[in-house]
């Protein structure tokens, strides 16, 4: 059975911006859809985040998928370091890989991301950025897409891409979901 865990960001919690509706959609198909709420949002530490993200996958399988939104981006890529096998794809929301201007965040940095290793983990990685976020610079997603030789949607005028920028409902993470599925 195919499982998707969406993971939150900073400050964030799983019944809020549009992770609600996905799960909604995604359980329509027969997925099973975990979105879990992350340990201390409000003061996140890698370590505590990246334990707690391995109990909630379990065993990871080519029927794994992951999506993150922000600081989940990062925790998802911290993430596929430590695999041992290949996951079937992973959608990065607003992602970034280097530090941005919350330094409460640094520690997510504090080790260069094994790229080859993120790479050989996951069959896919579509990348999803705003050309306006007031957070994650676009050349965040850009250089990633490089890195990870990643595919890249840029929205405009899509700020975080959060509730806050009035999304409530992201229909392309789900069209690419689909299309991970597929392939």
């Amino acid at each position: 059975m195919k499982k998707v865990i969406i993971v939150h960001g900073y400050t964030g919690y799983p019944t809020k911006n549009w992770f609600p509706w996905l799960k909604k959609e995604l359980e329509k198909q027969g997925v099973e859809v975990i979105v879990p709420a992350m340990p201390h949002t409000e003061a996140p530490q890698l370590a505590e985040w990246l334990s707690y993200l391995q109990k909630i996958v379990g065993e990871a399988t080519p029927q794994t998928y992951l999506v993150g939104h922000s600081l989940g981006c990062i925790a998802i890529l911290r993430y596929l370091e430590t695999l041992d096998t290949q996951i079937g794809g992973v959608v990065l929301v607003s992602g970034f890989a280097e530090p941005i201007h919350f330094t409460e965040l640094d520690n997510f940095f504090a080790t260069d991301l094994n790229d080859k290793k993120i790479i050989e983990n996951t069959k896919h990685i579509i990348l999803i950025n705003s050309d306006n976020d007031e957070h994650v610079p676009l050349w965040q997603g850009q250089k990633m897409a490089e890195r990870f030789n990643a595919k890249m949607i840029v929205l405009n005028n899509a700020g975080h891409i959060n509730e806050n920028s009035g999304f409530k409902e992201l229909p392309v993470v789900l069209a690419e979901i689909k299309n991970m599925f597929e392939s």
